[in-house]
């Protein structure tokens, strides 16, 4: 017997959710967003050129909104984001010229093998490669 969701039966389909984090100034942001994580700008919004910033960046399926706006998310929140090949991003990061940052990887044989990163606003971006993502290492 197979089981039915709201969802089948509604029409109703959800897509990835995109967090909203709070950013106080654009060019550390940019420092940390583009320069550091590599993403690029998809697009950026202000209701006039004075107000604050709403911006959407990414890298490959990682996408997160950045915001200046009072409210819109708080500084100190925490992105999980789940990837494969979080060891190539390690040595990435490791290898940049990025003085706030020198991340390690962390090994939980649950959870699997993560990096956490730090943003200049107290957010805190953990990539996380589950256990059954990563490749056995050969035994010769």
């Amino acid at each position: 017997m197979s089981e039915t969701t709201p969802e089948a039966t509604s029409g109703i389909t959800f897509r990835h959710p995109v967090p909203v984090l709070r950013v106080l100034d654009v060019a550390k942001a940019h420092a940390f967003y583009l320069g550091y994580l590599g993403c690029a700008v998809d697009w950026e919004h202000r209701f006039t050129p004075d107000l604050p910033l709403y911006t959407q960046v990414s890298r490959g399926g990682l996408v997160l909104h950045l915001s200046e706006h009072h409210g819109d998310g708080t500084p100190g929140s925490v992105v999980y984001a789940e990837l494969s090949g979080v060891r190539a991003l390690h040595a990435e990061l490791t290898a940049k010229d990025y003085p706030f940052q020198k991340p390690g990887l962390e090994e939980d044989a649950e959870i699997g093998l993560s990096l956490t990163v730090t943003d200049p606003f107290g957010n805190q971006l953990r990539f996380n490669e589950p256990p059954g993502d990563r490749a056995e290492p050969s035994v010769e």
